[in-house]
């Protein structure tokens, strides 16, 4: 099966991902503050996506999102992930198979559409880009364009091997 051009995932450059690990040095020194601020955007313009969370799946108003304890924990958890895949950008086999974890576990445990990342990376971008205005040139913004697209294309990767059907 062909896979779209959204879907395969470019090389990083050493030069891209040395700016995507000094910007993300600096995010991630802020991790459960951005983390939040990801995770609330994310679940403000697709509020489908929280079906998938029972501690806050019926909560509106971000001020409540961004004062839940789980919400928080959560925030977190995908932070440390992504900074692990940051941290291992020159590792691609540890890279791999911390996406394929999370893939797996999100296919098969929580049931959570593969779409749910391609949407929460693009939010991750924007959050980023805002806060950090100053480091998110247009040579980062394509750095960080294909971080989004490997992280998008390890985890469904790990879909289609546990043999995901919507």
């Amino acid at each position: 099966m062909e896979i779209e051009r959204w879907e395969r995932s470019e090389e990083i450059s050493d030069a891209e991902k040395k700016v995507i690990q000094e910007i993300w040095s600096r995010v991630y020194a802020n991790c459960e503050d951005v983390g939040v601020s990801i995770l609330i955007r994310f679940f403000v313009n697709f509020p489908s996506a929280k079906q998938y969370f029972s501690q806050f799946k019926n909560m509106e108003d971000p001020l409540e999102m961004e004062r839940s304890l789980q919400l928080r924990k959560h925030a977190r958890r995908v932070m440390g992930a992504i900074n692990t895949v940051v941290e291992n950008l020159n590792d691609s086999e540890k890279v791999s198979s911390v996406l394929a974890l999370v893939g797996k576990a999100h296919a098969l445990k929580h049931k959570v559409e593969p779409i749910y990342f391609k949407k929460l990376t693009g939010v991750m971008l924007e959050v980023i880009a805002e806060e950090y205005p100053n480091d998110f040139t247009p040579e980062a913004h394509g750095a960080w364009t294909k971080m989004k697209t490997l992280i998008y294309t390890h985890v469904t990767a790990a879909y289609k091997e546990v043999g995901w059907a919507q």
